[in-house]
Order: structure tokens, then C-alpha cells, then sequence
């Protein structure tokens, strides 16, 4: 195989005070300096990065980005440097720390007839946002759908996320993750939480597929994993990551109980208990008795309408009729009835925290 280096060029005006900045202050390596008698290249490597300083470059001098563990003991904890030959430096963590927004709560519809514009996404995905103004930064919900199926141009890959849910909605997919042994298909009605930071790999989809996925925060890092490969030799389904538990939930494996709200019933996904409390994820439809106005006391309430119809009313606002592809979300303390549900009615409502206060009006 042949051997091939890439290198950043960089301007400079005199190379001599170049030398020390790089060597000294940033603690990379000098790898060749030329001419001898009058030096105007010199080339530096580390941290991932192998530069060429040379006096005739035509390009601006840039910035350089060096992320660390450390920084408080890296280059006796500046922050923002500037390098002699005037590259601008920037010393950030490796890790930072997780944020989570803080809520901007709302009563958002977001119906399916309004023809909500979607868009192409990761792996040539089709994206729809049903929250769109993501409550302040603090979630993402999205409605994805892969037209065409097929092995899905898929790497393995992690987010750094708070919370995240992939619900199949229609057909299924093939998927993979971390200590979670063989691929296996991800039915229609069936989910699983990614926990953060978990390996996983999307494989191989059937025709129109469709997937509600929940995230938190809205905005979170996806990274490729580019030496892992899965499926691992190893398998530990009782793994914690970041105190959560990877769950697949199988609908035909669940029982239902009665539900937060009179005149419905649920089967729970046991994600509550597996991310100790941090989410609750419910599927729900018609039981006994009438639907009365109730009040919450949680932080996030989001709810996609699979199947069915049904007559949203919240205090103050007009009644939405719902069907199938729709979304809301109820802040607390707002007054809410589910008037009206089909027999058919199928909700999937996801709740963080996981406990939703609930007292009927």
C-alpha cells in the first residue's frame, strides 16, 4: 500500500519565531526544517494535525481548534493564542460538559395535512419536524420515513444525547448496537431507546418505512466510530450506559393497564425503569369510561397520533380534529381533553420525566 501524508499549509513571516510557539507553547513535534542556511519551511506535527509552515504560502493564516481533556494544563491554560505567524488558536474541552435547555413550554399541533415540508437528512433519510420550534433547544421529535427500501448507506456511529427514542411506526428495519448481540428487525409498533453514547448501526429497511425518533436535546452530536465493529464479540444486555439500559420493546410481549387518563389504557414500554426515570414512553388507546379535562405537572408531554381520530381541546384554544400522522404537546398546568376518540384510537405519548402528575379536573 502506499504511504500518503496530508498536511495544512499555513502562512508565515519568519519561521525562526514560529519554531518555539509550536514547539514549546502547543508541545508539537518539528518533523523537517529547510533550507538550513535560511529556514523558510518548517513542519510541525501533533494532536492529530501535521502542518507546514511555509514563508511563501499564498492562504490566510486560519485558526487551529485543539480539544483536550485538560485544557486548565494545556499551554498554561490559555484559552485563545496567537500563533507568531498569526494562526489563531483555540483551546477547548474534549468532553464538555452535557446541557440540557431548559424548557420553553408551548401548546404546539402539528398536523399532517399542513403539508409540513420534509427534508433530506443523515444516510438519505426523510426528516418531518413536529415540534418545530423544539420547546427551546430541549427536544427534537421527528417523523422519518426511507421511501425506497434496502441496505441503508449506514456506520456505525453514537449521539450525545440526554434521551432518544427510535418507534417504528410503519414496516420495519434492521439494526445493530453495541453488547446487544446479532442484528434483529425492528418491527412496526415495536421501540427502542438508544442509550447516549451506545455504538449502533442502521443496516437494511423494507419499503416505506416510517419511524417516530426522539431526542434530547434537540441539537446533539452524532460521531462516527470508524474502528468499532458490530455486532461485538461481546453481549451484556444488562449494560448501563450513562445510567440508562438499552430496551427492545415488543408489542406482543406487553400487558395493558389502565392509564394516567380516564378513558384510556396503555401498555408500558418499561423505558421508565431502564433510564431511571429519566423518560416514560407509553403506547394508548381506548378503555373504559369517558375522557374527562385533566392537568399535568411534568416537564415535556408529547404525543404522535398512529392511528385513529380524536378531538384535542385545551383551554383557551379552539378544538384540533386529529388523525394519524398528527403531534401535540401539552405543557403543564394547561387544561386538555381527549374528546371524541375512534375505537381504533392508537397514541404514542413520550414523557420526560418519565412520572407525569396527572389530577383529573
Amino acid at each position: 500500500m502506499t504511504k500518503t501524508k496530508a498536511e495544512i499549509r499555513l502562512p508565515t513571516k519568519a519561521v525562526q519565531n514560529d519554531i518555539p510557539f509550536y514547539t514549546k507553547v502547543l508541545g508539537m513535534r518539528m518533523d523537517t526544517i529547510y533550507p538550513a542556511d535560511d529556514p523558510k519551511v518548517a513542519v510541525f506535527s501533533g494532536h492529530g494535525l501535521r502542518l507546514c509552515i511555509d514563508a511563501d504560502a499564498p492562504e490566510p493564516p486560519g485558526t487551529i481548534r485543539i480539544l483536550t481533556e485538560n485544557p486548565d494544563e494545556f499551554a498554561d491554560g490559555e484559552r485563545r493564542l496567537v500563533a507568531p505567524n498569526g494562526t489563531q488558536i483555540e483551546i477547548d474541552d474534549l468532553n464538555p460538559p452535557f446541557h440540557l435547555p431548559e424548557t420553553e413550554h408551548a401548546f404546539v399541533v402539528r398536523r399532517l395535512a399542513d403539508q409540513a415540508p420534509w427534508v433530506i437528512g443523515r444516510a438519505g433519510m426523510h426528516y418531518r419536524d413536529l415540534i418545530p420550534d423544539r420547546l427551546g433547544g430541549s427536544i427534537i421529535a421527528s417523523h422519518i420515513r426511507i421511501p425506497d427500501g434496502g441496505p441503508v448507506p449506514d456506520m456505525v456511529h453514537y449521539h450525545t444525547v440526554g434521551f432518544q427514542l427510535i418507534f417504528c411506526y410503519r414496516g420495519w428495519v434492521d439494526l445493530v448496537y453495541e453488547d446487544q448481540g446479532p442484528p434483529f428487525r425492528l418491527e412496526a409498533g415495536n421501540c427502542v431507546i438508544q442509550p447516549p453514547e451506545i455504538r449502533h448501526r442502521v443496516l437494511f429497511a423494507s419499503d416505506n418505512i416510517e419511524v417516530i425518533e426522539i431526542g434530547v436535546p434537540a441539537e446533539h452530536v452524532t460521531t462516527i466510530d470508524h474502528e468499532m465493529e458490530l455486532p461485538t464479540t461481546t453481549l451484556n444486555p444488562d449494560r448501563l450506559f450513562q445510567g440508562q439500559r438499552f430496551v427492545h420493546h415488543k408489542a406482543d410481549q406487553a400487558t395493558w393497564n389502565d392509564f394516567r387518563l380516564p378513558g384510556f389504557q396503555s401498555r408500558d414500554t418499561t423505558i421508565e425503569d431502564n433510564t431511571a426515570g429519566v423518560a416514560g414512553v407509553h403506547v394508548v388507546k381506548r378503555g373504559a369510561g369517558d375522557p374527562v379535562w385533566t392537568k399535568h405537572d411534568g416537564d415535556i408531554l408529547f404525543t404522535f397520533v398512529m392511528e385513529g381520530s380524536m378531538t384535542l381541546e385545551g383551554e383557551g384554544k379552539d378544538p384540533y380534529d386529529l388523525l394519524p400522522g398528527d403531534a401535540f404537546v401539552i405543557p403543564p398546568g394547561m387544561a386538555t381533553r381527549y374528546l371524541n376518540p375512534s375505537d381504533d384510537i392508537e397514541l404514542l405519548e413520550v414523557a420526560l420525566p418519565g412520572k407525569v402528575p396527572t389530577k383529573t379536573l
